[in-house]
C-alpha cells in the first residue's frame, strides 16, 4: 500500500498539561557520530522492571544524531537488563540512516523527518510484502545556540533567523537583531554561523521552521542537505554543538539535549506572542499537545506547526522517529526490535530520556505507536 501523505489530518487528543506534567530537565550526555556512547540512564531496576526482553539479538541501527543522546539512554538501559543482546546505534545523520535502511544494512533507522514518498517506494526492496513506516519515538526542540562575549540573553524571531543563517545579515548589532534585543549590548562583530555537513533531519526542521515562519527571507525548499550561502559546516549535533563552544560570535542549530550538556546558551524565540518563548521542553510540549498524525495505517508521521503563535509555545520543534519494515522484517530480528522499541516508547522509556532535556510524547500518540510495534511483521 503507498503511502498516502495529502490524507485527511486526525487531531491528536491530547492537552498541553499532560506533557508538561511528564517533564524534567536535566544535562544530557554526549553525541557521537561514529557510534552512540552511553551517557547513562535510569536506575537499573526501574529500567529492568519496564523491559520485556523476547529472545536475545544483536540490532544494528543508524541515524539521527539528534536522538543520539536518547538513544544512549534506551540502548544502556536494553543491553543491561537483557543478556545476550545488544543495540548498536551508529549515528550518522538522518538521510544517511534512511540510505542504509533501504540498502538493507540496518534493522531500524533513527530520522529527524518522516519518510518522502520515493522513500518509501525505495523502502519496499527491502521490505518485503510492506514497506518502511515512521514510528514518532520522542519529541525534542531545536535550539539556537549561540556564543557571543557580553551577550547572555538573545532573542530572534524567524526572518531574522532565516536571514542570519542565509548571509543576509552578517554583524551581531545589525538593526534587526537590535531591534529584537533592546538594550543588549550587541557587538560590531562578524556572524560566524556553523550548519550541518550531514543530511539532517534537524536541518529539514529548521529549514522548514523558516519556510513558515521566515516571511519570505529563506528562498530554498526546506530539505536534510543545507543550502543556505555562507556559513561553516560540521558533522553532526556533536560538531555543531563544539564549534559553538570553541568559536566567538557564532550561531548554530542544535537539538537540546545538546545545548544542555555542551552549556551553550540558546535564543529565544519572538513568534508574535504577547512575550518570546524560551527554548525549553515545556514550551516544546505546548507545541506538540496540537501535532496532528499526517500518515495512514501504522505509518505515524507528524503534522507540527512551526508557524505557531500560541502562547508559550516554542515553534522550533522535532519528533525524532524510528523507521521500520511493517513487514518484511527479517525473523532473526524481529522480535529483538519488537522488544527494544516497545521499552523506548513505554512509559519508563520516555520518563528516562524526558530526564535528559527530551520532550516525551503523549500517552494518546505512545498508545498508537505501541499499537503498531505490535503488529510489525
Amino acid at each position: 500500500m503507498k503511502l498516502q501523505r495529502n490524507g485527511r489530518s486526525k487531531a491528536l487528543a491530547i492537552g498541553a498539561m499532560a506533557l508538561v506534567s511528564s517533564l524534567s530537565l536535566a544535562a544530557c550526555g554526549s553525541d557521537n557520530n561514529n557510534g552512540s556512547t552511553a551517557s547513562g540512564g535510569s536506575s537499573g531496576s526501574a529500567a529492568a522492571s519496564a523491559i520485556n526482553c523476547g529472545k536475545a539479538g544483536s540490532l544494528i541501527a543508524a541515524g539521527s544524531t539528534a536522538q543520539g543522546a536518547a538513544m544512549d539512554v534506551w540502548k544502556t538501559n536494553f543491553n543491561a537488563a537483557c543478556s545476550g543482546t545488544t543495540i548498536n546505534y551508529q549515528g550518522g545523520g538522518s538521510g544517511a540512516g534512511i540510505q542504509q535502511f533501504n540498502q538493507g544494512k540496518i534493522q531500524f533507522a533513527g530520522s529527524d523527518s518522516a519518510l518522502k514518498p520515493a522513500e518509501v517506494d525505495a523502502s519496499k526492496a527491502v521490505c518485503t510484502g510492506g514497506q518502511g513506516i515512521d514510528l514518532p519515538m520522542v519529541g525534542g526542540l531545536i535550539a539556537l545556540v549561540f556564543n557571543v562575549d557580553g551577550v547572555d540573553n538573545l532573542v530572534l524571531d524567524g526572518p531574522t533567523a532565516a536571514k542570519i543563517f542565509d548571509s543576509q545579515i552578517t554583524k551581531w548589532n545589525d538593526p534587526a537583531i537590535a531591534a529584537l534585543n533592546p538594550g543588549a549590548k550587541l557587538p560590531d562583530a562578524e556572524i560566524q554561523t556553523f550548519h550541518r555537513s550531514d543530511d539532517s533531519g534537524t536541518t529539514e526542521n529548521l529549514t522548514k521552521y523558516f519556510a513558515a515562519a521566515g516571511g519570505g527571507a529563506w528562498s530554498y525548499p526546506a530539505g536534510k542537505a543545507w543550502a543556505g550561502k555562507g556559513g561553516q559546516s560540521a558533522n553532526g549535533s556533536a560538531g555543531v554543538s563544539a564549534q559553538v563552544k570553541q568559536v566567538k560570535n557564532s550561531i548554530s542549530y542544535v537539538e537540546l539535549a545538546y545545548a544542555q550538556t555542551n552549556n551553550l546558551k540558546s535564543a529565544a524565540i519572538n513568534t508574535g506572542a504577547s512575550k518570546p518563548v524560551a527554548a525549553t521542553a515545556e514550551n516544546a510540549a505546548n507545541t506538540f499537545a496540537k501535532a496532528q498524525i499526517a500518515g495512514t495505517g501504522s505509518d505515524l508521521a507528524l503534522k507540527l506547526d512551526y508557524a505557531t503563535k500560541d502562547e508559550g509555545s516554542y515553534p522550533l520543534v522535532l519528533v525524532t522517529y524510528e523507521i521500520v519494515c511493517d513487514k518484511g522484517n527479517k525473523a532473526e530480528t524481529l522480535d529483538t526490535v519488537k522488544s527494544f522499541l516497545t521499552y523506548t516508547i513505554s512509559d519508563a522509556g520516555q520518563k528516562a530520556v524526558g530526564e535528559k532535556g527530551y520532550v516525551p510524547l503523549p500517552k494518546t500518540l505512545t498508545d498508537k505507536v505501541n499499537g503498531a510495534i505490535a503488529t510489525l511483521a
